[in-house]
C-alpha cells in the first residue's frame, strides 16, 4: 500500500496546488465583480473540487448528519482538529450557514487561494503570541457573525493532532464567541481519519483512509453556564473519535 502512495502522492500534490492557483484569480474576480456573494460562490466550489481531489489518494469524505440545524441564527461549529483536510468538507457541507474560520494569522499570507479567502472571506486571523490582538480580533469576529447571522468554525485544540489523539480544549476562543452570540447554538463536530493523510509525514501521503465528519445535536448557548457548555461540547466530540 505504501508503494502505491509513492505513486499517487505527486499526482495529488500537482492537482491540489494547481486548483489553488487556478481558483486564486477566480476568487478575485468573484469578489470584484459580484462582492461577497460572488466570492463565496467561488470559495464553496473550490472546496468542493479540493474534496474530490482526495479521491486521487483513494480517500472519500463521508458525512453523518442526522441533525436539523437551526437557521436564521448564529451557529458555532466546534470540532477536533486533525489536519488541513478538516476544512474543505466543513466549508462545502455547511455552506448554507456561511462558515467562517478562526485561524492563525500566519495563514493569511503566502498561500494561493487560501490566504486570499481568509483575508477577504470574513475569517478571524489571530496572533497566538499576542493575546491582546487575539481577543480584540475574536471579539470583532464574534460581533460580525452575530450581525450577519453567519456561522463560526473553531478548533479549540489550537493545533492539529498528528496521531488522531485529541488534545485538551482551550477556553478563550469559544468563550469570546459564545459571549456575543447567546441566542445561537454550538454544533459539535467529530472528525476522524484526516490525520492519516500525513501519517508518514509530508511525503508520501497516506491513502485509502476515508475521512468522516459527524454532526452532533446543537446545544443552545444560553442553556448552560459556559464551563458546562465547554465540558459538554468537548465530551461529545471526543466520545466519537476513533
Amino acid at each position: 500500500m505504501k508503494i502505491l502512495s509513492y505513486i499517487l502522492s505527486p499526482i495529488f500534490a500537482l492537482v491540489f496546488y494547481a486548483l489553488l492557483i487556478i481558483f486564486h484569480p477566480i476568487q478575485w474576480l468573484g469578489l470584484k465583480l459580484f462582492g461577497y456573494k460572488g466570492h463565496k460562490f467561488v470559495v464553496d466550489y473550490m472546496n468542493f473540487t479540493l474534496i474530490k481531489s482526495l479521491l486521487l489518494l483513494l480517500i472519500p469524505v463521508k458525512f453523518e448528519n442526522k441533525q436539523d440545524l437551526p437557521e436564521n441564527t448564529t451557529l458555532i461549529f466546534v470540532a477536533n482538529h486533525q489536519g488541513m483536510f478538516d476544512i474543505p468538507p466543513i466549508i462545502w457541507k455547511f455552506r448554507k450557514y456561511h462558515p467562517k474560520f478562526v485561524s492563525k494569522v500566519e495563514l493569511g499570507k503566502g498561500i494561493p487561494s487560501i490566504s486570499f479567502n481568509l483575508r477577504h472571506g470574513g475569517a478571524a486571523l489571530i496572533n497566538r503570541k499576542d493575546s491582546k490582538q487575539a481577543i480584540a480580533e475574536l471579539t470583532a469576529f464574534a460581533k460580525k457573525i452575530n450581525t450577519n447571522k453567519w456561522s463560526a468554525v473553531i478548533f479549540p485544540e489550537g493545533t492539529r493532532s498528528r496521531n488522531g489523539q485529541p488534545k485538551e480544549f482551550a477556553v478563550n476562543g469559544l468563550k469570546v464567541l459564545t459571549k456575543y452570540n447567546k441566542d445561537g447554538f454550538v454544533v459539535p463536530l467529530t472528525i476522524n481519519n484526516s490525520w492519516k493523510v500525513f501519517k508518514y509525514g509530508k511525503f508520501p501521503l497516506g491513502i485509502a483512509s476515508p475521512i468522516s465528519i459527524k454532526t452532533h445535536q446543537p446545544i443552545k448557548i444560553d442553556s448552560l453556564p459556559f464551563d458546562e457548555l465547554l465540558a459538554k461540547t468537548e465530551s461529545i466530540i471526543k466520545e466519537s473519535i476513533i
